[in-house]
């Protein structure tokens, strides 16, 4: 059976209960495509609040059966240094460090990966997008 293409976006304020809000709307809604296999690594990109002043949006897409993608944007244009260009030497945050390790997680752990940076135009606000693509493989 075919199943078509979707797609949900979600802004969320910049507050610390953000990120609770944005997994518990990920999790309602790859249960509801049968894609809740996909939450783990889904997940990591929710905490887009901690590295950002502003408010963020998250994206979720399947344009085909078992593949996710989930962005995540904000007004920033800087892209974190765990998130740069695929082979780019990036440094392992230290064992015993509070943070720093999401986007290292999403590079382990998504199929695909990257990062757009956008430009003020128009109505747009700019920013960038960071996105992770996961599925059955």
């Amino acid at each position: 059976m075919s199943k078509s293409s979707w797609s949900y976006a979600l802004q969320l304020p910049h507050d610390p209960r953000a990120p609770g809000i944005a997994r518990a709307t990920l999790r309602t809604v790859l249960a509801a495509h049968d894609l809740a296999h996909l939450t783990p690594t889904a997940e990591l990109l929710t905490n887009a609040h901690l590295h950002t002043k502003g408010p963020y949006m998250l994206r979720l897409f399947s344009g085909e059966p078992d593949r996710l993608r989930v962005a995540v944007w904000d007004t920033d244009p800087r892209v974190p240094p765990g998130f740069r260009e695929e082979g780019a030497p990036v440094g392992v945050p230290p064992e015993d460090a509070e943070g720093g390790r999401g986007l290292h997680l999403v590079r382990a752990c998504a199929d695909s990966w990257g990062v757009s940076v956008l430009r003020e135009l128009g109505a747009s606000k700019g920013g960038k997008m960071l996105w992770a693509e996961c599925g059955r493989t």
